[in-house]
């Protein structure tokens, strides 16, 4: 037993925080810059072409955003002071943008004149998002699953058609004609990623993307369908200077027609936020939202400055971390590092630049799509029992796609209008709010929110007027296994504020028999068991454990968690019960479980019930803030009354 018992060597270190050996960080970054470059320097092309500017001058705008787009990607992954939310989100050059700056370049005259404006504009609108941040932030509650599942699905569908367009040979005047070769080449590349997923494991399986774009444009090449004799002529070295085409001029009208653009970005980043979140398993909260904010705010304003746009989180690469399951920000810190590089030395631009759009397509196809099934996974969690939230989805996703499929729509509205119905990410996600609040904050009961599925709260006079059975319901997730405790609580009706509701739990608990105690206590999982989530308690369970990792160990943490765990059972009859979101660390749940080895079995009774005690307190809150995230009063259970 001693020699299992050995100390922890475990670091405590979320997968998001983990630095990978440099040469997987330089691997997983450059797929992660091959899958984003297209989008990337689309806008860039869009808007020179609009305005007309020169060929030199739309060289220079690519490089600057590259390099632009590198410097806010470092930003928003490793962060600094309260910028920066430390996920793997790659910054880019947001599309909501491109028409209305295309209308202020043409009303500013066109060419670097109109350029001159746009810049003005976008130094503003990214300090006023820098400093709108945290009041935005606040809004969160009004960002539930419902609401957040929407928008990540609209992000997905949406975005589809452009991979589409792509793998048929590119959107545009430009693009090539389709061609059975064409579709050969984007679901030859689709379908290698795929092989990969499923015959390989590990590093293999983590680059199925890059695998899949290298492999798909060397067969393009050899087939004469890849060209790279930019790269000859391309130069070694071009360096992005500050407001390279001179001073910004400033338009009050341009002004607020990107403010408003950042404004709708702001929702766009949520989303993305919220899915990103999903996916490397972290709980988003309001100062991870107001963060990543700042970070768009403070990029947007460095664009302003280096001759590049609005700044924002790409989908395509929180698609990519779901395909690949790499969690680490650390990569796209690299990515970042990469796109800085590219910035500065055209000749890798064009290397780059010469992927085909079909085998860039097929790679996106699996991207965007993978962005939508996160969007389904939050979805998921949604009580669609309830027709509101039917009506919710159905409708904000209908007219995304309605929009999106026929994108002439937007010429049939007014101006002001036309950045919101030139979008089916902006049209969708704003229907999904607006219908959010219509049906969940509008006329609402009185008192406070203290439960209820997610987009639709239990409001504390509605707690005092539940049956037992409604409220063993609701409530029955504060424990596992037997709900004596939810029932005799039930009992202590009516509830004069949130606190004493709280607190009956807690009375109910501490009143049981000692075997009814007993029950109870067997009834908890063992810590860092792979148990199946059965309802809302395993749920909750799980939810517990992987606030520390007890969800994701490795082999050794978990043998050495286990034999401790098991020597525990064998003592004193029942599981080892710690409230994990109390400890500080795995190291102290190990020690902590060493300690009580040594205690007698009513001491470990007692024990078990003060920790059970704060895991329902826990639980309660999880409750309270599902329910109202920004009013959650986030106290935990006294034990000692």
């Amino acid at each position: 037993m001693k020699a299992v018992l050995r100390p922890s060597r475990h670091t405590n270190r979320h997968p998001v925080d983990q630095v990978l050996p440099p040469v997987k960080l330089a691997v997983y970054g450059a797929q992660h810059v091959l899958a984003f470059y297209a989008g990337a320097v689309i806008v860039p092309i869009l808007l020179a072409s609009a305005i007309g500017l020169t060929t030199e001058q739309l060289i220079h705008l690519i490089n600057a955003d590259l390099f632009t787009c590198g410097i806010a990607s470092i930003i928003q992954s490793v962060g600094f002071w309260k910028v920066g939310v430390r996920l793997p989100l790659l910054q880019g050059v947001t599309f909501t943008a491109v028409s209305p700056m295309i209308a202020i370049g043409l009303a500013a005259g066109g060419g670097t004149d109109g350029l001159l404006v746009i810049y003005g504009a976008v130094l503003v609108a990214g300090l006023a998002t820098f400093f709108i941040a945290p009041f935005f932030s606040k809004l969160i509650r009004f960002f539930p699953p419902v609401v957040t599942g929407s928008v990540i699905t609209i992000i997905g569908l949406a975005l589809l058609p452009v991979a589409a367009g792509d793998a048929v040979g590119g959107a545009g005047p430009t693009a090539a004609p389709t061609s059975g070769k064409n579709m050969a080449y984007a679901l030859g590349t689709l379908a290698l990623i795929v092989l990969i997923q499923r015959v390989f494991k590990g590093f293999m399986a983590t680059i199925a993307v890059l695998v899949g774009l290298v492999v798909g444009t060397v067969v393009a090449w050899a087939l004469g369908d890849a060209h790279f004799g930019a790269v000859g002529d391309a130069a070694w070295a071009g360096v992005t200077t500050p407001f390279y085409f001179g001073w910004p001029k400033f338009s009050v009208a341009a002004i607020i027609s990107m403010v408003v653009v950042m404004l709708i970005t702001a929702v766009e980043t949520t989303g993305d936020v919220f899915a990103t979140g999903e996916i490397v398993e972290k709980r988003i909260g309001r100062d991870d939202i107001a963060r990543a904010l700042r970070a768009d705010g403070l990029a947007t304003t460095i664009g302003g400055v280096f001759n590049s746009f609005p700044y924002t989180c790409f989908a395509e690469n929180v698609g990519l971390v779901r395909l690949t399951r790499i969690r680490s920000r650390w990569v796209v810190a690299t990515a970042g590092a990469i796109m800085i590089l590219i910035g500065l030395v055209p000749k890798a631009g064009a290397i780059v630049a010469g992927v085909p759009h079909p085998v860039l397509g097929g790679a996106a196809l699996a991207m965007f799509a993978t962005v939508a099934v996160v969007g389904f996974q939050t979805l998921a969690k949604v009580d669609f029992h309830d027709h509101r939230n039917v009506v919710i989805v159905a409708t904000s996703v209908g007219l995304a796609m309605y929009v999106t499929a026929q994108p002439q729509v937007a010429q049939a509205v007014p101006d002001w209008a036309e950045i919101i119905f030139g979008s089916g990410i902006t049209l969708g996600s704003l229907t999904a709010i607006g219908l959010n609040i219509l049906f969940h904050h509008v006329g609402k009961s009185f008192g406070p929110a203290v439960a209820g599925q997610p987009g639709d709260t239990v409001r504390l006079d509605q707690v005092n007027e539940m049956t037992r059975e409604e409220f063993v319901e609701t409530f029955g997730a504060l424990f596992q296994g037997p709900r004596w405790a939810v029932e005799r609580a039930w009992e202590m009706r009516p509830y004069a504020d949130t606190h004493a509701l709280r607190r009956s739990f807690q009375e109910a608990l501490f009143s049981g028999s000692r075997d009814e105690q007993v029950e109870l206590i067997q009834a908890y999982p063992q810590l860092g068991s792979q148990f199946v989530a059965d309802g809302l308690s395993g749920e909750a369970s799980l939810r517990d454990q992987s606030d520390k990792g007890l969800t994701f160990l490795g082999d050794p943490e978990r043998d050495e968690l286990t034999a401790i765990t098991s020597a525990y059972e064998e003592r004193f009859g029942f599981p080892l019960v710690i409230s994990v979101r109390d400890a500080e660390s795995y190291e102290r749940i190990v020690e902590q479980g060493r300690e009580r080895l040594g205690n007698c079995e009513n001491q470990e009774h007692a024990a078990a019930l003060l920790e059970i005690a704060k895991i329902a307190g826990y639980r309660f809150d999880d409750f309270v803030s599902d329910a109202n995230p920004i009013h959650s009063a986030r106290t935990r259970w006294s034990t000692n009354r």
